[in-house]
């Protein structure tokens, strides 16, 4: 059966994530308080980010930087998107 957590991205309640995906309190708060779905969002925009902007996860500064927009993301605040990024229409993703 799929547990139900109420999302603190969508403000809705949705099915939660299987496990945390980190270890320790960071893990547990995003397990008890952010849904499979804004998890999924989430990891397509991280994969937006360090793509566009080249992060190196290798560097320190650029794991803090994602690490905090994940928070901003998951909280339903305000986050950085991706410079000059333009999403697809979907006229163009029927081509």
């Amino acid at each position: 059966m799929t547990r139900t957590v109420h999302c603190r991205k969508h403000k809705q309640d949705l099915p939660g994530l299987p496990r945390p995906p980190y270890p320790g309190a960071k893990g547990e708060d995003i397990y008890n308080n952010v849904s499979q779905q804004a998890w999924d969002e989430w990891q397509k925009h991280q994969t937006l980010l360090i793509n566009e902007r080249r992060l190196n996860m290798m560097n320190a500064e650029d794991r803090k930087f994602l690490q905090a927009e994940m928070d901003k993301f998951l909280s339903g605040e305000e986050y950085a998107q991706a410079e000059g990024y333009v999403a697809p229409s979907d006229s163009e993703k029927k081509s």
